[in-house]
């Protein structure tokens, strides 16, 4: 079937070839690598990350209708569920539209900088954006927080909580340092983890290992100056200004899954913020 008009490529023709064909999935061809099984990274993530390398490289253009689910599914080897849970994610991030009766297209979405988003990990924004996410332990201990965020983790004075120190990477740059605070009780051995690994996700970990999932929160943004060791982490020269990001995430019902502060390199990793018009 050849191109259509209007909204873009008729039944996911391109060019004689479904949009999956020509550019999502060309294995055999070796433009494109398979899943990887003994990644920790979940296949549903390493699908929508694939769509996405397509959706950014402009190989599937704005308008244009992407394959259907069964196509997808026989083409990545995985569940319809698989399948399923990466396009609704890449519909709720705006990557894509669902049309009832006809399919998924491509929205067009901009890349330009970085959104800001509670419910989704630093590794899962890298890899969307075509970055290759990075992390350096700086230290991870289990340890009395601090009391302000003792308040948001609703911990008691003596509780104790895990704190993961990492300096993040894109494309082995640095661009943040972030620590993460988490009650002891929700993930015991949380710590246990290599969190060197590149696409280790503390938000995959929560929700795969220990059932925890991230629904709601809130985010709090401010400006300071950078310390002499942030610079020497961030490799910036003083003065530098760093953009902090504190961050609580909560379950469905309420309760404080996790408090993150992170100081974040503004030319690196700036952030975007999108809204959408009014109803």
């Amino acid at each position: 079937m050849g191109k259509g008009s209007g909204r873009g490529y008729a039944s996911g023709q391109f060019g004689g070839m479904s949009v999956l064909e020509n550019s999502i999935w060309q294995t055999k061809k070796g433009t494109m690598s398979t899943l990887r099984r003994d990644d920790p990274e979940p296949l549903y993530k390493q699908v929508k990350h694939h769509l996405l390398e397509a959706l950014r490289s402009g190989k599937i253009p704005p308008n244009t209708k992407l394959a259907s689910e069964r196509e997808l599914t026989n083409s990545f080897r995985v569940s319809r569920i698989t399948v399923r849970q990466a396009m609704r994610e890449l519909v709720m991030e705006g990557y894509l539209q669902s049309q009832p009766g006809k399919g998924f297209y491509a929205t067009g979405r901009s890349n330009a900088g970085f959104e800001i988003e509670l419910l989704r990990s630093f590794t899962e924004t890298a890899r969307s954006h075509g970055k290759k996410p990075g992390s350096v332990l700086l230290s991870a201990e289990t340890t009395t927080p601090p009391a302000p965020v003792a308040l948001l983790l609703e911990l008691g004075a003596a509780q104790p909580a895990m704190l993961l120190h990492r300096l993040r990477l894109l494309d082995d740059v640095p661009v943040m340092i972030s620590r993460d605070w988490v009650p002891v009780e929700l993930a015991p051995d949380l710590l246990t983890l290599n969190w060197n690994l590149e696409n280790r996700s503390l938000y995959d970990e929560l929700t795969t290992r220990y059932g925890i999932v991230p629904a709601q929160g809130q985010t709090m943004l401010s400006a300071r100056l950078a310390t002499p060791d942030e610079c020497q982490l961030l490799v910036l020269k003083a003065p530098a200004a760093l953009l902090m990001v504190e961050q609580v995430a909560y379950s469905a019902v309420g309760h404080p899954i996790n408090v993150t502060y992170s100081a974040q390199n503004p030319s690196l990793y700036p952030l975007r913020l999108e809204q959408a018009p009014r109803s």
